[in-house]
């Protein structure tokens, strides 16, 4: 079980974007969050035919979302 949400992808003419809920809270060492920097709760990450997808970076943003909403969300995680 995910225990929440973790992401949600919107198709658009040029490009896809994955926002990632809770991405605030998950760090971002590759670099690869491409908007929402200043967003409190969401990320995003746009993907543009022809580049190349950072798939560790991704995976591991990914799998900590999972584990800080087993831990209990942001809002728990955040007053720790």
């Amino acid at each position: 079980m995910l225990e929440g949400n973790v992401c949600a992808l919107l198709a658009a003419k040029d490009h896809v974007n994955l926002f990632l809920y809770d991405g605030a809270i998950v760090p971002d060492p590759h670099g690869i969050v491409t908007a929402g920097h200043d967003n409190r709760t969401a990320r995003t990450i746009s993907f543009h035919q022809g580049e190349a997808i950072n798939a560790a970076a991704l995976t591991a943003m990914l799998r900590q979302i999972v584990a800080n909403n087993r831990a209990g969300g942001w809002r728990t995680l955040k007053s720790l």
